[in-house]
């Protein structure tokens, strides 16, 4: 006999429902129906109007296209853009030794040391970089003779184009880099310093081989944008006659009376090599963001490469 309480079996549709066991067994798909949106449509074609109206005007302009076709490969082109790289690099490079140095200092116990940190970093990040050149390029008015005991030589001699623009870019570098790697310092928890040191590590082991590599996460991308940043600052070495891009462009514009097609070129330059050092710094950051993400996302080739594949496939629409 079969009590009134009893339930169906889970794949039996309840009595006097109407509903077969096909329907249960193959239920019917949603149709989802996208919504509309119609501001993004919107936003794009004026976005697309004023982009298309910008090119115009500049076409229209009073500008030789063919002059800055015709110097985009100039060997003092890419001589001076080389030189731009060069100087660039050469001055993170000083500019990330000297943070970490500084950050470390400013975060020390030690009085003196973190005062003498706080004050470089107050004085070269309130100071403007194009202020501090013309101070390196001018020492020799304080300085006439660089004595050092074991070398002596006139200042001027010294001073060159190429020395002013590393340390008046790489010490400027160094205040704002000592800012960051202090941040990624602090990001790391206390407690692995203190595991460190019960494990008998002394504080500089303990900072290059726990904290610092712990800490790259947090340095990396503002660094990246700190290069990029600091390769467009370059321009400003120009005005302490080193040659690099923006001043060999300015030279063949003002013997060819070309001043805008060079700007234009010199624009185009900066551009390409902001957008090659931006990529390596997505994969950089990307290198030390494994740690900390259980699966990194997909690269800008990885995506291409999966939908590539999944619309050459059946199930993408495209029919064997």
């Amino acid at each position: 006999m079969t009590d009134k309480f009893d339930k169906p079996p889970a794949d039996e549709p309840p009595a006097n429902s109407g509903i077969s066991k096909a329907a249960i067994a193959h239920p019917e798909r949603i149709k989802a129906i996208p919504v509309r949106h119609y501001g993004r449509w919107v936003s794009g074609v004026v976005v697309v109007a004023l982009l298309a109206t910008l090119i115009y005007s500049f076409s229209q302009g009073d500008v030789n296209w063919g002059t800055v076709g015709d110097f985009i490969f100039d060997d003092r082109i890419i001589a001076g853009a080389v030189n731009t790289v060069i100087i660039s690099v050469l001055s993170m490079i000083i500019g990330l030794v000297l943070g970490i140095v500084f950050a470390v200092m400013r975060l020390s116990k030690n009085p003196v040391t973190g005062a003498v940190a706080w004050l470089y970093i107050w004085l070269f990040r309130g100071t403007p970089v194009y202020v501090q050149l013309l101070l390196w390029f001018n020492l020799a008015l304080i300085f006439p003779i660089l004595n050092l005991g074991f070398y002596k030589d006139e200042m001027v001699d010294v001073m060159t184009p190429f020395v002013v623009a590393l340390l008046g870019l790489g010490l400027n570098e160094g205040a704002y880099m000592a800012e960051i790697v202090r941040a990624g310092i602090q990001s790391v928890d206390e407690g692995q310093t203190e595991a460190s040191h019960a494990l008998g590590m002394p504080n500089s082991k303990t900072m290059r081989r726990i904290v610092l590599p712990q800490a790259m996460r947090v340095i990396v991308p503002p660094t990246g944008n700190e290069f990029i940043n600091l390769l467009k600052t370059s321009s400003l070495v120009s005005a302490v006659q080193y040659t690099d891009l923006l001043r060999s462009a300015t030279n063949i514009g003002s013997t060819s009376f070309a001043v805008m097609e060079m700007l234009l070129v010199a624009s185009v330059w900066y551009l390409a090599l902001t957008s090659v050092f931006s990529i390596g710094q997505y994969y950089v950051e990307r290198y030390y963001a494994r740690g900390s993400l259980r699966q990194l996302p997909p690269t800008p080739w990885q995506k291409a490469k999966t939908k590539m594949m999944g619309l050459a496939s059946p199930r993408g629409g495209v029919s064997a």
